[in-house]
């Protein structure tokens, strides 16, 4: 897992690739599904959603409109200000 100190000491691939998680996320509504498409990997070693939903970067709210009525993926509170650090 990714920690919030480890972006700030020691930036390495998987945090990085975890800002860019959280920046597609932010970029427009996404739906679980589209994510979990997107995102889904078997590598152990990059296991963004995990780390973004064990951090609470991101959270799952119910469907709407704009993303076909699939559970919604969105940031909190802390993965917005973790964006907004970088």
């Amino acid at each position: 897992m990714v920690h919030t100190a480890t972006l700030e000491a020691r930036p390495d691939p998987a945090a990085y690739l975890l800002l860019q998680f959280l920046a597609w996320v932010a970029d427009r509504p996404r739906g679980y599904t589209e994510t979990m498409e997107a995102w889904r990997t078997s590598c152990p070693r990059l296991p963004v959603w995990e780390d973004a939903t064990a951090g609470h970067l991101v959270r799952l709210e119910s469907g709407d409109a704009t993303t076909g009525g699939d559970t919604r993926v969105l940031l909190t509170e802390a993965g917005q200000a973790l964006l907004a650090r970088a």
